[in-house]
Parts: C-alpha cells; sequence; structure tokens
C-alpha cells in the first residue's frame, strides 16, 4: 500500500509492505551425504516495513533524492545446524523467530545531482546500509558491520552523426575509501 505525491519542485512517496512467505529456501547449516551444506524449506517467514521516497528541486541545475527503508525481516520456527568439532557430526539450535539473513532492517541513501552544464550532470552519492547477519540465527559474531559509503558520477551526453547519444561516464565507487565488509559467510 503506497501513496505518492508529485509536485513542481518536490516529490515524495510511502509504501508499507507485508510479504509473507510459505517454503522460503534458506541455508540451515545442515550438511548433506557429500558434506556440502544444504538449503531447506523454511515453513513461514516474512518481510514488512516501510519505504520513503523523496526529493527536491532547488533550481535547474540542482536536486536532492533521498530513501530510507526500515523493515523487519523475520524466519519462523528456524533450525540451525552446526558442526560439532569435538565429537563429530552436528548439533541443532532452534530458534522461534529469528532475522533472515543479507537482510538489514534499516537502509537509505541521499543523492545530490548538480547540473553545471546543458549534457553534464555530477552525483554524489551517500550509502548507508544497517547490520547484516550471515546465518538465520541473529549472533552478532556472525554479522556484518553496518557501513556508510559516498560515491561520486560524472556524466557527458553527447550526439554523434548517425548515434542517437553517446555517455560518457567516469564514476568513483566508495569516494573516501571507507573500510568495510559488504559481505561474508559462516
Amino acid at each position: 500500500m503506497g501513496i505518492e505525491i508529485t509536485k513542481n519542485k518536490h516529490n515524495w512517496s510511502a509504501t508499507l509492505y507485508y510479504m509473507n512467505y510459505k517454503d522460503q529456501l534458506v541455508l540451515t547449516g545442515k550438511i548433506n551425504d557429500v558434506g556440502a551444506y544444504t538449503r531447506s524449506n523454511i515453513e513461514k517467514s516474512y518481510r514488512a516495513g516501510i519505504e520513503l521516497q523523496g526529493g527536491y528541486k532547488f533550481y535547474q541545475w540542482m536536486n536532492v533524492v533521498a530513501n530510507f527503508t526500515l523493515s523487519r525481516n523475520k524466519v519462523k520456527n528456524f533450525v540451525e545446524y552446526y558442526d560439532d568439532y569435538d565429537n563429530g557430526g552436528q548439533k541443532r539450535n532452534a530458534f522461534t523467530e529469528s532475522d533472515i539473513a543479507f537482510s538489514p532492517d534499516i537502509t537509505g541513501s541521499l543523492i545530490l545531482n548538480l547540473k553545471p552544464e546543458k549534457n553534464t550532470e555530477v552525483s554524489f552519492t551517500s550509502k548507508n546500509v544497517n547490520r547484516q547477519y550471515l546465518d538465520n540465527t541473529g549472533n552478532k559474531s556472525r554479522s556484518l558491520a553496518p557501513y556508510y559509503t559516498q560515491d561520486l558520477r560524472a556524466s557527458y551526453k553527447l550526439s554523434y552523426k548517425s548515434l542517437k547519444e553517446i555517455n560518457i561516464i567516469l564514476q568513483v565507487n566508495n569516494l573516501f575509501n571507507h573500510k568495510y565488509d559488504p559481505n561474508g559467510y559462516t
């Protein structure tokens, strides 16, 4: 369910969502007969939240766009399997409700766009991603720390004879060289 308002200089929208899953396929840590980790269907899981977006045009040559998401991403009645190195085999650990792996509960971005000349655009993007768990247990020691990065992008558009449009783009990701872990495994 959502709402969107668009005016001359500004726009904004809000979307509420609820996704109820049956038999979502997830890694559980269980090992099959040849030693490979298997995926299992989890009977119940859900994702619920709100997405907010907005933009404002300060001048013909400058605007800002932002988005922000708050969410709950949960697995119900999850059974984790983990290796028992002391005795061999695997042990089980049951959870009534836990976080879905790689599903941060807060994300957001802010983009400042500048158009100094007719065919030129410069964008500065800030992104924020909250903690992400590497498995479905919600264990902080098996998670990726929150991170915040900034990217810079410059583009120039030109036309050339029979070609409709040519875009020349220069992009620098993680402009300030912030150290972070975007992915991992456990």
